[in-house]
């Protein structure tokens, strides 16, 4: 069992992440390998430890998987890093079952068309939208 202590720091952690992604893609249109990648294996592990594992390994390789199609297809619409966000993103919302890692999926690409709407472009980073839905999915799970 956690402690009520670790779960905060848990999310205060997760939360740090997924703002400086967001803060990142907002900035530069890209997601790098060093704040996508190794986050993705830490959850993971940890969800692996937690007895999660396999559905956050589930969810991070479907959503990945998703995402790698659409940007083979279409790579300047979803970029490489949106691809290796899915994996960390998929494995969080992954861990607290289907029902979040659905609303993360279907509610990224909302929010990212929302918030491309809001600012009257037609070129937008997907990774600010990747982490609300994330964020949001989990909250609702929780």
């Amino acid at each position: 069992m956690l402690s009520l202590a670790r779960v905060w720091a848990t999310a205060i952690v997760v939360t740090a992440w997924l703002v400086a992604l967001s803060v990142w893609d907002l900035r530069t249109h890209r997601l790098p390998n060093a704040l996508t990648l190794p986050p993705a294996a830490v959850i993971l592990v940890t969800a692996a430890l937690l007895g999660h594992g396999g559905a956050a390994l589930a969810g991070a390789l479907t959503l990945a998987g998703a995402y790698l199609v659409v940007h083979l297809v279409s790579p300047t619409g979803l970029g490489a890093g949106d691809v290796k966000l899915a994996l960390g993103v998929g494995a969080l919302t992954g861990a607290f079952g289907t029902g979040a890692w659905a609303l993360a999926a279907v509610g990224a690409p909302v929010l990212t068309v929302v918030g491309a709407l809001a600012v009257r472009r037609t070129a937008v980073p997907h990774g600010p939208g990747m982490c609300a839905a994330t964020a949001l999915a989990v909250i609702a799970a929780g």
